[in-house]
């Protein structure tokens, strides 16, 4: 059976295109040096209710396509530092941090450093902004918002449970203040 030049090409460019759909973008990118670049282009293009997770080392790689998960060889306190920063830099956008609510009873006989963890995971935002929540309610936040949003996951070496940081983006120029008072005035506009 003889196969012309332009089926061999066809069939090349149909093995290529399946390789490239099998590993999509959900796949975990190999542990890159160079996750601040991917951070900064991705920070322009996201919005609030997008999610920017800063993982401990056990976090798994989600199957949806909506969560981008990259592997960082760098403890989680300098990868949140550097996280933190950027999205306080951003004009565009705030943070709301959540953080799972089993990492106060982590106990520091069990994981020496979680105690140093917890404080430095405090510092990287005021009272005010860093909530708990169940690990499960966390992960479920996270399902949801993938459904329609994008999710980072920037997942550390750290080997501490329950140290992950989930930042969900909200409008850096809107306070909540401001947007209850437009939704307030919009009810009793329509009343």
């Amino acid at each position: 059976m003889k196969t012309s030049k332009l089926q061999l090409v066809s069939i090349t460019l149909v093995l290529f295109f399946l390789a490239g759909a099998w590993a999509g973008p959900a796949a975990p990118n190999p542990a890159t040096a160079d996750w601040q670049t991917t951070l900064q282009q991705r920070l322009p293009l996201y919005g609030h209710r997008n999610w920017i997770v800063v993982s401990d080392a056990a976090f798994p790689a989600y199957s949806e396509t909506a969560i981008e998960t990259i592997v960082v060889d760098q403890d989680l306190a300098q990868v949140l530092h550097y996280v933190a920063k950027a999205i306080a830099s951003s004009k565009h956008v705030r943070a709301a941090a959540f953080v799972d609510q089993e990492l106060q009873f982590v106990p520091e006989q069990s994981y020496p450093g979680v105690t140093h963890l917890r404080e430095q995971i405090n510092r990287e935002f005021s009272k005010d902004i860093l909530s708990s929540l169940p690990h499960a309610e966390a992960i479920s936040k996270i399902d949801e918002a993938a459904k329609t949003f994008r999710v980072l996951f920037i997942k550390t070496n750290t080997t501490i449970p329950y140290t992950s940081v989930f930042m969900r983006l909200d409008c850096g120029y809107m306070t909540d203040e401001i947007d209850a008072k437009i939704k307030n005035r919009m009810a009793s506009t329509n009343k």
